[in-house]
Protein backbone atom coordinates (compact mmCIF):
# COMPACT_ATOMS: atom_id res chain seq x y z
CA UNK A 1 0.00 0.00 0.00
CA UNK A 2 1.27 3.16 -0.78
CA UNK A 3 1.48 4.95 2.26
CA UNK A 4 -0.02 9.07 3.44
CA UNK A 5 3.34 10.28 3.60
CA UNK A 6 4.81 9.86 0.55
CA UNK A 7 2.62 13.01 -1.01
CA UNK A 8 4.23 15.68 -2.27
CA UNK A 9 3.86 19.23 -1.19
CA UNK A 10 1.71 21.35 -3.40
CA UNK A 11 4.31 24.20 -2.45
CA UNK A 12 7.02 22.22 -3.85
CA UNK A 13 5.42 21.79 -7.12
CA UNK A 14 4.37 25.45 -7.64
CA UNK A 15 8.16 26.44 -7.43
CA UNK A 16 9.57 24.14 -10.14
CA UNK A 17 6.46 24.11 -13.00
CA UNK A 18 7.81 27.35 -14.97
CA UNK A 19 11.41 26.03 -14.92
CA UNK A 20 10.46 22.54 -16.34
CA UNK A 21 8.11 24.51 -18.65
CA UNK A 22 11.13 26.23 -20.13
CA UNK A 23 12.82 23.24 -20.19
CA UNK A 24 10.73 21.52 -22.18
CA UNK A 25 10.40 24.16 -24.99
CA UNK A 26 14.18 24.88 -24.97
CA UNK A 27 14.93 20.93 -25.47
CA UNK A 28 12.28 20.83 -28.07
CA UNK A 29 13.94 24.14 -30.19
CA UNK A 30 17.01 22.15 -30.01
CA UNK A 31 16.22 19.34 -31.66
CA UNK A 32 14.29 21.18 -34.52
CA UNK A 33 17.15 23.36 -34.77
CA UNK A 34 19.84 20.81 -35.02
CA UNK A 35 17.79 18.61 -37.43
CA UNK A 36 17.59 21.26 -39.84
CA UNK A 37 21.01 20.63 -40.97
CA UNK A 38 19.36 17.22 -42.50
CA UNK A 39 17.38 19.68 -44.84
CA UNK A 40 20.47 21.70 -47.04
CA UNK A 41 18.41 20.78 -50.09
CA UNK A 42 14.80 20.71 -51.22
CA UNK A 43 13.58 17.04 -51.13
CA UNK A 44 12.04 17.07 -55.17
CA UNK A 45 14.13 14.35 -56.60
CA UNK A 46 11.87 11.11 -56.58
CA UNK A 47 15.25 8.48 -56.31
CA UNK A 48 14.93 9.53 -52.10
CA UNK A 49 13.13 9.88 -48.91
CA UNK A 50 13.22 11.80 -46.04
CA UNK A 51 12.65 9.44 -42.80
CA UNK A 52 12.27 11.46 -39.30
CA UNK A 53 13.73 8.01 -37.06
CA UNK A 54 12.88 8.06 -33.35
CA UNK A 55 14.75 4.71 -33.70
CA UNK A 56 18.37 5.24 -32.53
CA UNK A 57 20.59 6.07 -35.12
CA UNK A 58 23.41 3.37 -34.14
CA UNK A 59 20.42 0.73 -35.14
CA UNK A 60 19.09 2.50 -37.79
CA UNK A 61 21.96 4.54 -40.11
CA UNK A 62 23.26 1.19 -41.19
CA UNK A 63 19.93 -0.23 -42.25
CA UNK A 64 18.95 2.90 -44.57
CA UNK A 65 22.54 2.57 -45.43
CA UNK A 66 21.89 -0.89 -46.59
CA UNK A 67 18.45 0.65 -48.13
CA UNK A 68 20.52 2.51 -50.53
CA UNK A 69 22.45 -0.06 -51.63
CA UNK A 70 19.84 -2.38 -52.66
CA UNK A 71 17.46 0.73 -54.07
CA UNK A 72 19.50 2.76 -55.10
CA UNK A 73 17.27 5.09 -53.38
CA UNK A 74 18.69 7.68 -50.71
CA UNK A 75 17.12 8.05 -47.54
CA UNK A 76 17.55 11.37 -45.80
CA UNK A 77 16.65 10.48 -41.85
CA UNK A 78 16.60 13.28 -38.82
CA UNK A 79 17.26 11.50 -35.99
CA UNK A 80 15.73 12.53 -32.36
CA UNK A 81 17.69 14.06 -29.40
CA UNK A 82 17.76 11.45 -26.53
CA UNK A 83 16.14 13.72 -23.86
CA UNK A 84 12.80 14.61 -25.97
CA UNK A 85 12.70 11.51 -27.95
CA UNK A 86 9.41 11.24 -30.54
CA UNK A 87 7.92 13.92 -29.15
CA UNK A 88 10.00 16.43 -30.87
CA UNK A 89 9.42 14.60 -34.27
CA UNK A 90 5.54 14.10 -33.47
CA UNK A 91 5.22 17.42 -33.03
CA UNK A 92 7.38 18.56 -36.51
CA UNK A 93 5.35 16.26 -38.49
CA UNK A 94 1.61 17.71 -36.74
CA UNK A 95 3.16 20.85 -37.89
CA UNK A 96 3.94 19.82 -41.26
CA UNK A 97 0.87 18.09 -42.22
CA UNK A 98 -0.18 21.41 -44.29
CA UNK A 99 3.44 20.46 -46.14
CA UNK A 100 4.89 17.34 -45.64
CA UNK A 101 8.60 17.64 -45.36
CA UNK A 102 8.67 14.05 -44.04
CA UNK A 103 7.84 10.58 -46.15
CA UNK A 104 8.15 7.92 -43.59
CA UNK A 105 7.79 7.85 -39.70
CA UNK A 106 9.57 5.36 -38.12
CA UNK A 107 9.76 5.16 -34.07
CA UNK A 108 11.00 3.09 -31.17
CA UNK A 109 7.48 3.02 -29.39
CA UNK A 110 3.41 2.94 -30.35
CA UNK A 111 2.38 5.92 -28.11
CA UNK A 112 2.84 8.91 -30.34
CA UNK A 113 2.62 6.88 -33.70
CA UNK A 114 -0.93 6.31 -32.25
CA UNK A 115 -1.43 10.06 -31.47
CA UNK A 116 -0.36 10.85 -34.97
CA UNK A 117 -2.52 8.77 -36.57
CA UNK A 118 -5.62 9.53 -34.66
CA UNK A 119 -4.75 12.90 -36.21
CA UNK A 120 -4.68 11.86 -39.43
CA UNK A 121 -0.69 12.41 -40.12
CA UNK A 122 -0.62 9.17 -41.81
CA UNK A 123 -1.60 7.99 -45.94
CA UNK A 124 -4.15 5.82 -44.63
CA UNK A 125 -6.47 4.97 -41.00
CA UNK A 126 -4.61 3.50 -39.05
CA UNK A 127 -1.81 3.51 -41.30
CA UNK A 128 0.90 2.08 -39.69
CA UNK A 129 2.58 -1.40 -38.75
CA UNK A 130 4.27 -2.83 -35.76
CA UNK A 131 8.10 -4.43 -36.04
CA UNK A 132 9.13 -6.71 -33.08
CA UNK A 133 9.14 -5.59 -29.73
CA UNK A 134 11.49 -4.37 -26.85
CA UNK A 135 10.40 -3.72 -23.33
CA UNK A 136 10.15 -1.76 -20.30
CA UNK A 137 12.35 -3.04 -17.12
CA UNK A 138 13.40 -2.75 -13.58
CA UNK A 139 17.05 -2.53 -14.40
CA UNK A 140 19.50 -3.22 -10.90
CA UNK A 141 22.72 -3.08 -10.18
CA UNK A 142 23.70 -6.17 -8.92
CA UNK A 143 27.08 -5.07 -6.96
CA UNK A 144 24.41 -2.85 -5.00
CA UNK A 145 21.36 -5.23 -4.29
CA UNK A 146 20.98 -9.13 -3.95
CA UNK A 147 18.66 -10.33 -6.67
CA UNK A 148 16.56 -12.01 -3.62
CA UNK A 149 16.31 -8.77 -2.09
CA UNK A 150 15.26 -6.83 -5.94
CA UNK A 151 11.89 -4.99 -6.07
CA UNK A 152 9.20 -7.12 -7.09
CA UNK A 153 6.78 -4.46 -8.54
CA UNK A 154 7.09 -0.77 -9.72
CA UNK A 155 4.93 -0.15 -6.32
CA UNK A 156 7.35 -1.18 -4.17
CA UNK A 157 9.75 1.61 -5.36
CA UNK A 158 7.78 3.88 -3.15
CA UNK A 159 9.69 2.15 -0.17
CA UNK A 160 11.49 3.99 1.88
CA UNK A 161 14.59 1.62 1.43
CA UNK A 162 15.04 2.53 -2.68
CA UNK A 163 15.05 6.49 -1.22
CA UNK A 164 17.27 8.20 -3.74
CA UNK A 165 18.75 5.37 -4.84
CA UNK A 166 16.71 5.09 -8.11
CA UNK A 167 17.01 6.37 -11.55
CA UNK A 168 14.48 7.32 -14.80
CA UNK A 169 14.04 9.36 -17.47
CA UNK A 170 11.83 12.71 -17.71
CA UNK A 171 8.16 10.64 -18.17
CA UNK A 172 6.87 13.51 -20.36
CA UNK A 173 8.89 12.58 -23.40
CA UNK A 174 9.47 9.01 -25.22
CA UNK A 175 9.03 5.52 -23.66
CA UNK A 176 8.99 6.36 -20.71
CA UNK A 177 5.82 8.82 -21.16
CA UNK A 178 4.45 5.69 -23.44
CA UNK A 179 4.79 3.39 -19.91
CA UNK A 180 3.65 5.98 -17.06
CA UNK A 181 0.66 6.56 -19.36
CA UNK A 182 -0.27 2.47 -20.20
CA UNK A 183 -0.04 2.30 -16.30
CA UNK A 184 -2.67 5.19 -15.51
CA UNK A 185 -4.91 3.47 -17.81
CA UNK A 186 -4.48 0.21 -16.15
CA UNK A 187 -3.95 1.11 -12.40
CA UNK A 188 -6.97 3.92 -12.40
CA UNK A 189 -6.24 7.80 -12.46
CA UNK A 190 -6.28 7.80 -8.68
CA UNK A 191 -4.18 5.39 -7.67
CA UNK A 192 -2.05 5.84 -10.76
CA UNK A 193 -1.71 9.56 -9.28
CA UNK A 194 -0.89 8.41 -5.84
CA UNK A 195 1.58 6.36 -7.22
CA UNK A 196 3.15 8.97 -8.91
CA UNK A 197 3.15 11.06 -6.16
CA UNK A 198 4.84 8.34 -3.66
CA UNK A 199 7.58 8.20 -6.16
CA UNK A 200 8.70 11.42 -6.56
CA UNK A 201 8.86 11.41 -2.96
CA UNK A 202 11.30 8.77 -3.04
CA UNK A 203 13.12 11.23 -4.84
CA UNK A 204 14.56 9.79 -7.84
CA UNK A 205 17.41 10.94 -9.76
CA UNK A 206 14.96 12.39 -12.86
CA UNK A 207 17.89 12.52 -16.40
CA UNK A 208 17.42 13.24 -19.93
CA UNK A 209 16.96 9.39 -21.40
CA UNK A 210 17.00 5.87 -21.07
CA UNK A 211 20.65 5.19 -21.78
CA UNK A 212 21.41 7.58 -19.41
CA UNK A 213 19.59 5.60 -16.63
CA UNK A 214 21.22 2.22 -17.90
CA UNK A 215 24.87 3.75 -17.52
CA UNK A 216 23.87 5.37 -13.97
CA UNK A 217 23.22 2.01 -12.97
CA UNK A 218 25.97 -0.27 -14.71
CA UNK A 219 28.37 2.57 -12.85
CA UNK A 220 26.41 1.69 -9.50
CA UNK A 221 25.55 5.60 -9.14
CA UNK A 222 22.03 4.37 -8.17
CA UNK A 223 21.05 0.71 -7.42
CA UNK A 224 17.79 0.84 -9.64
CA UNK A 225 16.51 2.33 -13.04
CA UNK A 226 13.22 2.05 -15.19
CA UNK A 227 14.62 1.89 -18.28
CA UNK A 228 14.55 -0.03 -21.56
CA UNK A 229 15.75 -3.35 -22.60
CA UNK A 230 18.48 -2.21 -25.67
CA UNK A 231 19.59 -0.24 -23.03
CA UNK A 232 20.32 -2.51 -20.45
CA UNK A 233 21.86 -4.62 -23.72
CA UNK A 234 24.15 -2.06 -24.33
CA UNK A 235 25.55 -1.64 -20.41
CA UNK A 236 25.92 -5.24 -20.20
CA UNK A 237 28.26 -5.33 -23.20
CA UNK A 238 29.89 -3.03 -21.57
CA UNK A 239 30.92 -6.06 -18.74
CA UNK A 240 28.18 -3.66 -16.20
CA UNK A 241 26.82 -5.30 -12.73
CA UNK A 242 23.31 -4.77 -14.40
CA UNK A 243 20.32 -7.19 -15.08
CA UNK A 244 16.83 -6.94 -16.47
CA UNK A 245 14.43 -8.35 -13.70
CA UNK A 246 11.86 -10.50 -15.24
CA UNK A 247 8.58 -8.72 -17.01
CA UNK A 248 5.66 -8.50 -15.14
CA UNK A 249 2.04 -7.47 -15.58
CA UNK A 250 3.30 -3.81 -14.57
CA UNK A 251 5.98 -4.20 -17.82
CA UNK A 252 5.13 -2.46 -21.37
CA UNK A 253 6.46 -4.40 -24.57
CA UNK A 254 7.14 -1.50 -27.10
CA UNK A 255 7.35 -1.79 -30.69
CA UNK A 256 9.20 -0.21 -33.27
CA UNK A 257 6.30 1.19 -35.81
CA UNK A 258 6.45 2.60 -39.41
CA UNK A 259 3.91 4.61 -41.57
CA UNK A 260 3.97 6.39 -44.55
CA UNK A 261 3.18 10.06 -43.83
CA UNK A 262 -0.07 11.34 -45.95
CA UNK A 263 0.63 13.21 -48.88
CA UNK A 264 4.40 12.28 -48.47
CA UNK A 265 6.23 14.65 -51.51
CA UNK A 266 8.00 10.47 -52.42
CA UNK A 267 5.80 8.24 -51.73
CA UNK A 268 6.68 5.46 -53.87
CA UNK A 269 10.38 5.29 -52.20
CA UNK A 270 8.30 5.86 -49.00
CA UNK A 271 6.09 2.34 -49.77
CA UNK A 272 9.29 0.64 -50.72
CA UNK A 273 11.28 1.62 -47.39
CA UNK A 274 8.26 0.39 -45.10
CA UNK A 275 7.97 -2.91 -47.36
CA UNK A 276 12.13 -3.19 -46.77
CA UNK A 277 12.14 -2.25 -42.84
CA UNK A 278 9.23 -5.05 -42.12
CA UNK A 279 11.80 -8.18 -43.98
CA UNK A 280 12.32 -10.63 -41.56
CA UNK A 281 16.24 -10.29 -42.01
CA UNK A 282 15.78 -6.43 -40.34
CA UNK A 283 13.95 -8.20 -38.06
CA UNK A 284 16.92 -10.16 -37.02
CA UNK A 285 19.39 -7.60 -37.40
CA UNK A 286 17.95 -5.46 -35.08
CA UNK A 287 17.14 -8.28 -32.85
CA UNK A 288 21.48 -9.58 -32.76
CA UNK A 289 21.90 -5.22 -32.51
CA UNK A 290 20.05 -6.18 -29.03
CA UNK A 291 17.80 -2.96 -30.42
CA UNK A 292 14.62 -5.51 -30.22
CA UNK A 293 13.71 -8.60 -28.40
CA UNK A 294 11.66 -10.17 -30.57
CA UNK A 295 8.83 -10.55 -33.12
CA UNK A 296 5.33 -10.44 -32.04
CA UNK A 297 5.27 -12.43 -29.44
CA UNK A 298 1.14 -12.51 -28.51
CA UNK A 299 1.91 -15.00 -25.41
CA UNK A 300 4.02 -12.12 -23.40
CA UNK A 301 1.18 -9.35 -25.03
CA UNK A 302 -1.33 -11.53 -22.60
CA UNK A 303 1.44 -11.49 -19.33
CA UNK A 304 1.99 -7.78 -19.77
CA UNK A 305 0.06 -4.55 -19.12
CA UNK A 306 -2.42 -4.70 -22.15
CA UNK A 307 -3.20 -1.07 -21.93
CA UNK A 308 -6.35 0.62 -24.15
CA UNK A 309 -4.92 2.96 -25.99
CA UNK A 310 -8.07 4.86 -27.30
CA UNK A 311 -9.01 5.03 -23.84
CA UNK A 312 -4.91 6.40 -23.23
CA UNK A 313 -5.03 8.94 -26.32
CA UNK A 314 -8.12 10.52 -24.52
CA UNK A 315 -7.00 11.26 -21.41
CA UNK A 316 -3.53 12.07 -22.83
CA UNK A 317 -3.92 16.14 -22.09
CA UNK A 318 -4.82 15.46 -18.68
CA UNK A 319 -2.36 13.05 -17.73
CA UNK A 320 0.26 14.83 -19.04
CA UNK A 321 -0.85 17.47 -17.32
CA UNK A 322 -0.39 15.79 -13.58
CA UNK A 323 3.00 14.07 -14.78
CA UNK A 324 4.48 18.06 -15.26
CA UNK A 325 2.69 19.14 -12.07
CA UNK A 326 4.74 16.04 -10.22
CA UNK A 327 7.80 15.39 -12.10
CA UNK A 328 9.47 19.18 -12.46
CA UNK A 329 12.62 19.86 -12.12
CA UNK A 330 14.05 21.44 -9.21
Amino acid sequence: MIRRESVIRASWLRRGANLWQWAVVSASLSLLAGSLAAFDAPATSGSEVVVYAAQDQEYAEPILRQFEKETGIRARAVFDSEAVKTVGLANRLLSEQGHPQCDVFWSNEELRTRQLSSRGAFRSTNGWLAIGYRSRRIALNTNQVKLADAPRSLIDLTNRVWKGKIALAYPLFGTTAAHFMALRQTFGATVWHQWCLALRENKPMLVDGNSVVAQMVGRGEVWIGLTDSDDIAAEQREGAPIVALPLTRESLLIPNTVAVVKNAPHAEPAQRLVEYLQRKEILQQLIKAHALEGGQDHELARTTLKPDWDVVLADLSAATAELEQVFIRP
